[in-house]
């Protein structure tokens, strides 16, 4: 990521401290004493060429979040594709049960058999932590997708009395994220 300019704003900061630790690009994760609460899991979604191109794609513009009903916003120039260091604002829900969660991407990887990224909260998001979506193909042209995350209630704000709801919510949108790339999708 470029230093930032002097008319830039300075960047807001993480609202957790071990970031990148969903580390996207290895194959093995063992997410180490964070403080956050663990989550990882990995299902099949596919086979050969044509579904490892489609997931790989999806995967890189926000495919899993939006398809698991999640609108994605970028901001302040943030592409449809994600980069290190874009920003952008993920919505749930309507009217007054609206759930806005501002991200940073922290970790991009994009190689010929890996594909995913990595995200962290910023102030207002109802949890803290990171979260990390990557396809993956094997040698027998296998297509998975892997969740990672690290949570934990935020700091502070409206939502931190609410994290067991929270947990409800999360739990149930993993399920959506197994599915929202299946090669029948």
């Amino acid at each position: 990521m470029p230093p930032p300019r002097p008319s830039d704003p300075p960047a807001r900061a993480f609202t957790y401290g071990a970031v990148g630790a969903t580390r996207p690009a290895e194959e093995h994760w063992a997410p180490g004493r964070t403080g956050l609460r663990p989550y990882a899991c990995t299902v099949v979604i596919g086979h050969g060429e044509r579904d490892w191109c489609a997931a790989a794609d999806a995967v890189l513009r926000w495919g899993v979040k939006r398809r698991s009903g999640f609108t994605v916003t970028g901001c302040g120039g943030a592409g449809e594709r994600v980069t290190v260091g874009a920003e952008y604002r993920i919505t749930a829900g309507r009217g007054p049960f609206t759930v806005r969660e501002p991200v940073r991407v922290v970790a991009v990887v994009d190689l010929p058999d890996r594909c995913g990224f990595a995200y962290g909260t910023l102030p207002g998001h109802p949890v803290r932590g990171e979260e990390a979506f990557v396809v993956h193909r094997s040698p027998d042209d296998t297509v998975a997708l892997t969740i990672r995350s690290l949570t934990r209630a935020a700091p502070h704000g409206p939502w931190r009395p609410l994290f067991p709801v929270l947990l409800v919510a999360q739990r149930f949108f993993r399920l959506r994220y197994r599915r929202a790339l299946m090669a029948s999708s």
